[in-house]
């Protein structure tokens, strides 16, 4: 159902702050929710730079709480954390400052617990097709593919 409400700047500059207090949010969002609102592109412009002056949108935050939640919680890797922000239009920069968040020991702990518990559930007998399965899961989640054959030859003798 299309809304036929229209924003004033002030009313849609509030509604926003709302959203963006909520949970982080990166600039695409913002602008989609602003196009969703009926909202001309000067409007949208000057409500962004509104948003941005009074810290209600920061990129770079975004990026960091973006990737801790999605690692700590869906366990991505660092290929598909990438994807996805890139996906979401953040600068290169921004990523890279996220991903370098990451310790290195709690990265390969979470990708070693992954694997072997991923193991448990793949229930086939040739072993060939039972490494193909584990490794298209890894790699599917992100995970760099270096450490995802080695890690299914050490799991799958």
């Amino acid at each position: 159902m299309i809304s036929n409400k229209t924003y004033t700047v002030e009313e849609a500059l509030s509604k926003l702050q709302n959203y963006c207090s909520y949970q982080e949010r990166c600039h695409q969002e913002v602008r989609r929710k602003l196009i969703s609102m009926r909202m001309i592109p000067e409007a949208i412009d000057q409500i962004i730079v509104a948003l941005l002056d009074h810290n209600f949108l920061n990129e770079e935050r975004f990026a960091k709480a973006y990737v801790r939640g999605k690692f700590r919680i869906k366990k991505w890797g660092r290929r598909r954390l990438t994807l996805e922000l890139k996906k979401k239009e953040i600068g290169i920069f921004n990523i890279n400052q996220a991903i370098s968040q990451i310790n290195e020991l709690d990265y390969l702990e979470v990708f070693n617990d992954l694997s072997e518990s991923r193991l448990s559930f793949i229930k086939e007998s040739n072993k060939l097709k039972k490494r193909k399965k584990l490794a298209d899961y890894l790699l599917y989640r992100g995970w760099e593919s270096h450490l995802v054959y080695q890690r299914v030859n050490e799991l799958v003798q």
